[in-house]
């Protein structure tokens, strides 16, 4: 990861919760479900609430977006 990502996924919180510090799957989670063009980020329990799924759906999904190859993860 390049110095200029993380300091951009460093950045971004929790639009829900406040939590600091989003890891880049979180990010990757918000864009893949809600918009590739989204200025706002959930963590992964506030989207899982949002989403009306399991956490461990979406910890899943992660695992099959990287396995895809999606670059945003």
């Amino acid at each position: 990861m390049t110095k200029k990502m993380s300091e951009i996924i460093n950045a971004q919180k929790c639009y829900v919760c406040g939590k600091e510090n989003l890891s880049k799957n979180e990010i990757g989670l918000t864009k893949k479900f809600l918009s590739k063009r989204s200025k706002i980020f959930y963590c992964i329990d506030c989207l899982s609430d949002y989403l009306d799924v399991d956490k461990d759906f979406l910890m899943e999904k992660i695992e099959e977006f990287k396995a895809q190859g999606c670059d945003l993860f």
